[in-house]
């Protein structure tokens, strides 16, 4: 499937950061199987395994904002991907462009691009 090793989880996880292709802000971290990594190559358009639900999923299939890849690349110990994307929409269900917009704090530092409660 790949050219290089990939050191999965004892659950068959890899976690996966996404990061937007244009300006470099991480948007979210999520998990991936192999089935959803090979889905992923195939496609051409991210898709990640949903812990809390059991299942694989493609980003954006509910709300449209997806995540074209423009590459994927694997670290150095193999143990965590990095998806290089161009996302269409907020990557966060939240309605947020990034899943990291608050700091510890709780200060929200990022922007709200969609409303989610006429997404979902």
């Amino acid at each position: 499937m790949t050219a290089v090793d990939l050191a999965f989880d004892e659950q068959e996880y890899l976690p996966a950061v996404a990061q937007d292709a244009e300006t470099g802000e991480v948007l979210m971290l999520a998990y991936v199987t192999e089935e959803a990594l090979e889905r992923t190559r195939e496609t051409g358009y991210a898709h990640y395994y949903s812990r809390s639900r059991d299942e694989l999923w493609k980003k954006g299939g509910t709300s449209g904002h997806t995540q074209e890849i423009e590459e994927v690349r694997v670290d150095c110990d193999g143990d965590a991907l990095l998806y290089v994307v161009h996302q269409d929409g907020g990557a966060c269900h939240t309605g947020y462009e990034s899943c990291f917009y608050r700091t510890v704090d709780g200060e929200e530092v990022g922007e709200q691009v969609f409303d989610p409660d006429t997404v979902y």
